[in-house]
């Protein structure tokens, strides 16, 4: 186990599964080892570390707290420590608030803010689902899976993927599964929220293949 810039990760080597969580991190600031980012345009994203008394890894979370109904308007928050191309990334995420909509997500294969692959938990709409983002353009992948995501309530979001293939799974249950071929190579992964979402994040979790 490291402390790296005030943040747990655990495990280095090449296949090793690697844990960030933000309990040592300064409250109120982006932490270090990520960079913020948004998909097109709107108000500027507001990642911050925050305290969470339902935190799955106590005490703090990292969370996405500026809010502006623009409806493509995503903020990003891209973790510098790897870059993917095949492997497993998961989070904990919790939508607290949003007029417009409430979700989060995982982003990998990152090339730029305008170019990635999307899973995205809405409680809103009560669906999780799968994009591609070319040139700022969220683009479905196949139609999205009914599952209850809760405001308020942590639920857990993954993604596997090999080559063109990728499966996403929530709390556990594998929901989609398909292919793509749009971004090949490695790229960074991270989080996501979308227009006036104030969404937490924690327990975010990579391993390599």
């Amino acid at each position: 186990m490291k402390l790296l810039s005030g943040l747990l990760v655990f495990g280095f080597t090449a296949t090793a599964v690697r844990v960030v969580n933000f309990d040592n991190a300064p409250l109120g600031k982006t932490p270090p080892g990520w960079t913020v980012a948004m998909t097109n345009h709107g108000r500027a994203p507001q990642w911050e570390v925050r305290r969470d008394g339902s935190a799955p890894t106590q005490p703090y979370v990292l969370a996405q707290l500026a809010a502006d109904p623009v409806g493509d308007r995503a903020p990003l928050a891209i973790w510098d420590g790897v870059s993917l191309r095949d492997g497993e990334i998961s989070v904990r995420l919790k939508p607290l608030s949003g007029h417009e909509v409430e979700a989060g997500g995982i982003v990998w294969r990152y090339r730029d803010q305008n170019n990635y692959y999307l899973a995205r938990a809405n409680a809103t709409d009560k669906n999780v689902q799968v994009f591609k983002v070319v040139n700022g353009i969220r683009v479905p992948l196949m139609a999205g899976v009914r599952h209850d995501i809760t405001p308020n309530e942590w639920s857990t979001l993954k993604v596997w993927t090999r080559g063109n293939r990728f499966q996403i799974y929530i709390d556990h249950r594998r929901v989609l599964q398909g292919q793509d071929s749009t971004f090949t190579g490695p790229g960074k992964v991270g989080l996501w929220t979308v227009a006036d979402s104030v969404t937490y994040f924690d327990d975010f979790r990579i391993s390599p293949r």
